[in-house]
């Protein structure tokens, strides 16, 4: 029965968080911006991914089954 409790209190304090744009509390500034920069980026700008931290996939994905070519690495495992 506490387990089943702990479990609905949890999922329901999951559930409650709120989804709203993130600003500095009142009263209070970003930090100051690393290693020189002159701006002050936002929040938006702080927490959009660069084009190398998510790269866009290079490979094409294989249609139908091939036979895999020899891989001179794959050693046999040690006795």
């Amino acid at each position: 029965m506490r387990i089943v409790t702990v479990l609905a209190l949890a999922l329901m304090l999951a559930a409650c968080g709120v989804r709203a744009d993130l600003k500095p509390q009142a009263g209070k500034q970003l930090p100051p911006a690393p290693y020189g920069r002159d701006d002050r980026p936002n929040a938006a700008k702080l927490l959009a991914s660069t084009p190398q931290a998510v790269p866009e996939r290079s490979v094409e994905l294989r249609k139908r089954s091939e036979q895999r070519a020899d891989d001179p690495f794959a050693l046999p495992p040690k006795q």
